[in-house]
């Protein structure tokens, strides 16, 4: 862990969501969801927690959010409208740095190989004749989102090291987006040449490995893999956590921890849902494990 705070400090905003200030009712748990597919899709991925949640926390009603774009989640948590989301590492980061005491991870994601990690991955398509990174000098690149690990944070401090310039000196343009799904998309309308996602890297390429936003658009029809090829890969980065407001009550605390660590176990296909893939499990988290994003964020792009 150390190894990899060193080498992100070497190499290394929009509308927020709008819920009433009810949300330390007891009643309603609120879930944010992040930006980055259509909310439609993310809706429909998370609607077996409406199902499930109220029994399980002794509450009458869950509802969810999906925010527009990261920030919108970051936003609802810190002004304590949101109960529970799932955040990328540097979201996340973003969070704390605000305010330590806003919100607690308490899970992440275990990948089917073991590792608590995932990466950032490069594309191009596969007609552009760009078969690694430094093929696409003087070209189009695309960020996720400003709050997004490993489609912005990951890449602007790690891709130094691959290109031997700073991207905005490498690339003839840099631009975000719209949230990973969407930037993907762009890439195959031709708006950007190499573009920044994710994906765990384990499994097959041309399965768009075993979770990630990759595989999710290869799921839905999305995304033909035999379109676009891999160009550049990062260091490991820790999968993001899943967060709860730090002022719920001991009692609901220890629902919500026990109901996110037991899903795997207890329903499969609603834990492979909301995550987006294939993983083992759950795996318990504190800040301690974010620390270098947390480190790398505040060096570099700061909250």
């Amino acid at each position: 862990m150390n190894a990899f705070r060193a080498m992100l400090l070497a190499g290394f905003s929009l509308a927020a969501i709008s819920v009433p200030a009810f949300a330390q009712d007891a009643d309603v748990i609120r879930i944010g969801l992040l930006g980055g597919e259509n909310e439609a899709d993310r809706l429909a991925d998370n609607q077996c927690l409406i199902d499930k949640l109220p029994a399980a926390l002794g509450v009458k009603e869950v509802k969810l959010f999906p925010a527009a774009d990261y920030d919108g989640v970051v936003q609802g948590l810190l002004g304590g409208t949101l109960d529970i989301a799932g955040l990328g590492a540097s979201a996340f980061a973003k969070v704390f740095i605000a305010d330590p005491a806003a919100v607690e991870p308490f899970v992440t994601t275990v990948q089917t190989d073991g590792s608590t990690g995932y990466y950032s991955i490069a594309l191009a398509r596969k007609d552009s004749g760009i078969a690694t990174i430094t093929d696409a000098k003087g070209k189009r690149l695309g960020y996720a989102d400003p709050d997004s690990t490993s489609g912005y944070l990951v890449p602007l401090t790690s891709l130094p090291t691959t290109l031997g310039a700073k991207p905005d000196e490498f690339f003839a343009s840099t631009d975000f987006g719209g949230g990973h799904e969407n930037l993907v998309l762009a890439l195959l309308d031709d708006k950007f040449d190499v573009v920044t996602t994710w994906g765990s890297g384990v499994g097959e390429f041309s399965e768009g490995y075993t979770s990630g936003n990759i595989r999710s658009m290869v799921d839905k029809g999305m995304l033909d893999m035999e379109d676009v090829v891999e160009v550049w890969r990062s260091p490991l980065i820790p999968n993001g956590p899943t967060v709860m407001r730090s002022g719920l009550s001991a009692e609901m605390k220890a629902k919500i921890v026990k109901f996110f660590t037991e899903l795997p176990t207890t329903d499969y296909e609603c834990f492979r849902s909301i995550e987006n893939g294939d993983f083992k499990g759950y795996t318990p988290v504190n800040v301690e494990f974010y620390m270098p994003i947390i480190d790398a964020r505040r060096a570099t792009i700061g909250g």
